[in-house]
Formats: structure tokens, C-alpha cells, sequence
């Protein structure tokens, strides 16, 4: 990390301005080489500056520099930020000549990368990052600032610590055994230590299905035959036309998206072909979709017509989604009955058209997903899949060090296991770790963060 990196920090588009960064030992000294204005080597930290940037004799643009000295900056480094007019040709002009200057292009998450391994945030911290900039809902957001305030940093620390005192212990009794005796230490203090640790490691890990939901939103299938009101359900819950809704069968062919927040989670949702047989070689494609969505999708709605008797289509699709989270519709309500309903366990006879309707649907979806709960989120949801891997792991080998203690195994077996639940803890916050891991971390992050 001894050059100079720089990268417009904005997206790159007509705005009212654009940020281009530069991070480094030569940060300050290569943008005073193009600025007219104060003198950026005597600027106090911490200050905004207005001037002009210079291509030789050519002013290319009247800009506020801001200036930040190492080692209490973002990166740990000497930062400068270019505050330019927000045109995309001035903006790459005065990368280009920074470039030019000696700055070299950051990669993406670079500036991010170097706070990592500059000891500013560690690998929790810098994940939330980006978990603040992909934030969909309320709730996202604020599971994404529970990293970055360094709350989940907290409370691996406290596991690591609880974790490296029985290792401590263990080896003064294996170092000094005339100080210990080895029975007494394994039964009366290692055995409850252990049992507690892997008890509230369980009421994180229980939660991390619903953390991965805040994070990700819930994939959800809309599945039916042709003509059920698939699309019009879908076009109800988004509030817009999204899908194309004729009272011609088979008129979706493939799949159509959209999103919404329900419970403060985004649901992902999925209008599907409907599914019957077809010689129809689009929409047999479309129904091979639908019927892969079925696997792929976290929850299923199934529709059904109220004003249709029950076909063979109808069974196999109640037969392969019986395994799925899944929502029964009966749709069509306001129409004549012809399904017999009593071959349904459960269900939610509505119209797409009916407001009442639609909320009904959607306070199920919020019971099914304890959404209502989430009121009481705090920094024990871990979303992250690396950092939930990395717990399970911790979890399984605190696990082993526990079996072996009842089975009253030599204090230096159950210390390796203790060690290996120490080590995955020290993963997750980057006090482990291999230069490829933290190369493909960073790689997810957009360029100029």
C-alpha cells in the first residue's frame, strides 16, 4: 500500500456534483500539483478548500477540495476528495489527470481494503459497508448498522475472550500440573463455561434465517394454471401494471418481477407462465421456468380459481409445492363457485380486486416470517452468510470440545477443539485470515468505496 490510488466516488452521471477520492502517501502532494488555490500542504485536516483544477495552463474545473490527514482518516491514509460539477466528461478528465500524476486506478473496494488492513474497521465493519449501500427496507439498514458500529465486533470479541480463558486455564494445568487438578477443572469449570457459550450461540444462529430475510428478501413464486389471476395478483400487490393481465390462458410466457416491502422486508416477487400442457414451444419454455422458480423460490403462492372445478394440473401443482413454504389463493371469489373447496387444509378465499383482500394476504406472509417481531432486531441477528459459516463452524467445534469434556477426555484434546471455535470466531473479524478472502470480500464492493 505505499502508491496513491484515485476513483470517482459517485455514480457517473449529470448531477450537481461528483467526488473523485485519492488515498495515499502522495494524496496531497500530487492534487496540489493541479490545483490553484491555498496551499494543500499547509491546509489544516479536516477542512474544505475552494480552488481551481489545472491540466497545465488549461483550468478544467472550479471545485472544493476537501483534506484529510493520516492516521484519523477513512483509510488510515493522507485522503483528499475532489468535490467537481457533476458532468461525466469533467469528472473523467480529472481522473485522467491524476492519473496522469502518479495516482494508480483503485480497484473496487479498494479505499475500504486499505481501512481493513490499516487496522481503521475490521472485516464485520467493512461488510456492513456495503450492507448500508445495498440496504432496501428500514430494517436492513439497521441490522447493516449494528456491524458498523462494531456491535457484532463486540460480541465476537466477548465469545473470543470467554473462549480463550478455558484455553488459558487449560494450559497453566498442562504447563503447571501440581497448581490443578485435571478432573476438577474439566467438570466444574469447563463444562458450564462451555454449555452457556453454545446456548447463546444457538439464539443467534435460530435468528439468522430471519437476518438473511432483512438482507436478501423473500423470493416469492406466484404459481398456478393459466388464467387463476396470477398476474393480477401480482399487479395488486405492487400497486401498478407490472404484468400483462387478458382473459386469454397462457398469455404470461415468462417470468415477470417486481418488488415490495412488506413487514420491512423486501419481497421478491415472481409472476410465473402458468402451468398446463402446451405445443407451444415459448410457453413450454415459460412453464419449465415456472416449474424451476417453484424449487427456487424461499415461499410459494398458489392460485386457484374459485370459478373452475379442480384439474390434474391443479393436484401436481398441490403435490410438488407440499414441501414448500407455501400460501393457498383462492382467487376469483366475487365469481360463481365451481372448485370444491374442501380438498384444501388451508386457504384465502379472495379477489385481487378487493383491497381487504390483498392486505389479508399480506398479514399472512408477515405471520408465516414473524415479521411483526422484528421491532425487537438488535445485534445479535447476523445476516451475513460468511459470518454466520463462520459461526456454525465455531458453534460445531465448541460442540466437539463439549462431547468430549462428558466423556471425560484429556484436557489437551478438548483444548484443540477450543482452539479451532477461537480461530473461526477470529475469521470473523479479520484477525484470521488469507490474502484470497479478503481479495474476493473486497471485490464485491463498487469502485471509489
Amino acid at each position: 500500500m505505499e502508491d496513491t490510488i484515485v476513483a470517482i466516488s459517485t455514480a457517473l452521471g449529470k448531477s450537481a456534483i461528483s467526488i473523485v477520492r485519492i488515498s495515499g502517501p502522495e494524496a496531497i502532494a500530487i492534487v496540489s500539483d493541479v490545483y490553484k488555490g491555498i496551499n494543500l500542504n499547509k491546509a489544516n485536516t479536516n477542512t474544505i478548500n475552494y480552488g481551481h483544477i489545472y491540466d497545465g495552463e488549461e483550468m478544467l474545473d472550479e471545485v472544493l477540495v476537501s483534506v484529510f490527514r493520516s492516521p484519523k482518516t477513512y483509510t488510515g491514509e493522507d485522503v483528499v476528495e475532489i468535490n467537481c460539477h457533476g458532468g461525466i466528461f469533467v469528472t473523467n478528465k480529472v481522473l485522467e489527470l491524476l492519473i496522469r500524476k502518479g495516482c494508480r486506478p483503485a480497484e473496487p473496494g479498494e479505499f475500504t481494503k486499505r481501512a481493513f488492513l490499516n487496522g481503521r474497521i475490521d472485516l464485520t465493519q467493512a461488510e456492513s459497508v456495503m450492507d448500508v449501500i445495498e440496504a432496501k427496507t428500514t430494517n436492513s439498514l439497521k441490522l447493516a448498522s449494528f456491524g458498523l458500529k462494531g456491535d457484532v465486533r463486540k460480541m465476537v470479541e466477548d465469545f473470543r475472550k470467554e473462549i480463550l480463558s478455558m484455553i488459558l486455564k487449560i494450559e497453566v494445568n498442562i504447563d503447571y500440573p501440581e497448581y490443578e487438578d485435571e478432573e476438577l477443572i474439566t467438570s466444574e469449570y469447563l463444562k458450564p463455561v462451555t454449555e452457556n457459550l453454545i446456548k447463546r450461540y444457538e439464539k443467534i444462529l435460530a435468528k439468522s434465517e430471519t437476518s438473511t430475510l432483512l438482507r436478501e428478501g423473500i423470493s416469492t413464486a406466484i404459481i398456478g394454471r393459466p388464467n387463476v389471476g396470477k398476474s393480477s395478483l401480482l399487479n395488486a400487490l405492487l400497486q401498478e401494471d407490472k404484468a400483462i393481465v387478458t382473459e386469454i390462458a397462457g398469455t404470461t410466457r415468462d417470468v415477470v418481477e417486481g418488488k415490495m416491502n412488506i413487514g420491512g422486508v423486501v419481497l421478491n416477487l415472481v409472476d410465473t407462465a402458468g402451468v398446463r400442457q402446451t405445443e407451444d414451444v415459448v410457453e413450454r419454455i415459460g412453464v419449465e421456468k415456472s416449474k424451476q422458480m417453484i424449487v427456487k423460490a424461499d415461499l410459494v403462492i398458489l392460485v386457484f380459481d374459485y370459478s373452475s372445478p379442480l384439474t390434474e394440473i391443479d393436484l401436481e401443482l398441490l403435490q410438488i409445492t407440499k414441501i414448500k413454504t407455501r400460501i393457498i389463493v383462492i382467487n376469483k371469489q366475487d365469481l360463481e363457485k365451481k372448485l370444491d373447496l374442501n380438498i384444501f387444509e388451508d386457504y384465502l378465499l379472495m379477489s385481487t380486486f378487493n383491497e381487504e383482500d390483498i392486505d389479508k394476504l399480506k398479514n399472512q406472509i408477515k405471520e408465516i416470517y414473524h415479521l411483526s417481531e422484528l421491532s425487537d432486531m438488535d445485534y445479535t441477528y447476523i445476516g451475513n452468510a460468511r459470518q454466520i459459516a463462520k459461526l456454525k463452524q465455531s458453534s460445531e467445534a465448541l460442540s466437539d470440545a463439549y462431547q468430549s469434556i462428558l466423556e471425560k477426555y484429556p484436557i489437551d484434546i478438548i483444548n484443540i477443539d477450543l482452539r479451532r471455535a477461537w480461530g473461526f470466531l477470529g475469521e470473523i473479524i479479520g484477525e484470521v485470515h488469507s490474502d484470497s478472502i479478503v481479495d474476493e470480500l473486497f471485490a464485491n464492493f463498487c469502485l471509489g468505496k
